[in-house]
């Protein structure tokens, strides 16, 4: 289970009181408090600097769960030393207050925009901002269908069909061939959306228009031809628990969480399972825009992939390469190397995919690289 906990009312204070990223850093010596057993863990070798004082950041709430995660798993093998401040007031907040230099890091949904990239160099101290793709959220595409007790296996030409209102029973032909030896009911299909603007609706919009080359609608609103809105995640989830028939694109914690039925989804190499096998092996395959350390997703290439299970939403932290003081740079490498080092079963329960394999690899290189 995701361990909570609670800081000091001194330290929440302090932290309230300060117009500043960085509250209180010093050099500690005493390595029981930041060392041993936990610093151990860490990978590569790598030891806590012993920083310590409050990390605020800003930014996406898609990763709020998983930065309570990793906070609370930084407070504890710092003793309690240091601790990370996530305000989660949306990725275009978190990128502003970032190239202002209000914030240590920034968690967004999306790259910076062209015009902050240069004012990013310059609030880091002429060094590049670079983007870690950190927090790992597959979509699921999920259903209601009563009185079918396997998995439904949808092509994404399919899928696309079903979203544009092209299918509408799911005993149709295309949904029937997909799944032999499943018996479908005639039942209507009942397409639910985000009727709020939503990241979720924007990358599954752009996933459907690079799997099937003919999906008309883009960006943060989802087209209301067909089917009904609900609001967020927990929104969509609830309303197709509501409904025979229901199909949404959600967050798969959300669905796991409502019991929904969760599609395989055949990207072009046969029906495809939504696990952590599948979602690593999509990472692998990850390109980008950029080059080096700094990771901006080709999201096109990722959409069109039929590698693993490609239908995921990278949030990425970003920082500055170099350009920190000694003691930022010792704490934001400190907290993104506990991350690291808890990609496990506690980030699961949170509703992420833990990175595994050569994206981790990647993560730990840029992460050393950081520097004042």
């Amino acid at each position: 289970m995701i361990r909570n906990f609670k800081r000091s009312a001194a330290i929440i204070g302090a932290v309230a009181a300060s117009s500043v990223a960085l509250v209180a850093c010093s050099d500690s010596a005493d390595d029981s408090a930041n060392g041993g057993e936990a610093a151990a863990e860490l990978p590569g070798g790598y030891a806590l600097s012993g920083a310590t004082g409050g990390l605020v950041a800003e930014g996406a709430s898609s990763q709020q769960n998983a930065m309570d995660y990793f906070g609370a798993m930084y407070q504890e093998a710092t003793g309690g030393d240091a601790y990370l401040e996530y305000n989660p007031t949306g990725s275009g907040s978190g990128r502003t207050n970032f190239v202002a230099g209000q914030v240590v890091f920034a968690g967004s949904d999306s790259p910076l925009e062209e015009d902050q990239v240069e004012a990013a160099a310059e609030r880091c101290g002429g060094n590049d901002a670079w983007h870690l793709p950190f927090v790992i959220g597959p979509v699921a595409i999920a259903y209601n269908l009563e009185g079918v007790e396997e998995s439904i296996n949808l092509s994404t030409e399919t899928l696309g069909k079903i979203f544009a209102g092209d299918i509408t029973k799911w005993n149709d032909d295309a949904i029937a061939s997909e799944n032999e030896g499943v018996e479908l009911p005639d039942t209507d299909i009942s397409v639910v959306y985000r009727s709020d603007e939503s990241g979720t609706s924007d990358n599954f919009q752009k996933f459907l228009s690079a799997s099937t080359g003919d999906w008309e609608g883009e960006g943060t609103n989802f087209p209301t031809a067909v089917g009904e809105g609900a609001n967020g995640s927990s929104g969509v989830a609830t309303q197709v628990q509501q409904i025979n028939g229901g199909i949404t694109y959600v967050e798969h914690s959300h669905a796991a969480d409502s019991g929904l039925g969760i599609a395989n989804i055949d990207f072009g190499n046969g029906p495809t399972e939504l696990n952590e096998e599948s979602v690593g092996a999509a990472l692998e395959a990850m390109e980008f825009t950029t080059e080096g350390n700094d990771m901006v997703v080709d999201s096109d290439a990722l959409f069109a992939s039929d590698a693993g299970y490609p239908l995921i939403l990278t949030t990425y932290e970003i920082v500055c390469s170099g350009g920190y003081s000694e003691d930022e740079a010792n704490l934001v490498k400190d907290f993104l190397m506990t991350a690291l080092a808890y990609q496990d079963e506690g980030l699961s329960e949170a509703g992420h995919i833990p990175v595994t394999g050569g994206h981790y690899d990647r993560l730990v290189e840029a992460v050393e690289a950081i520097n004042s």
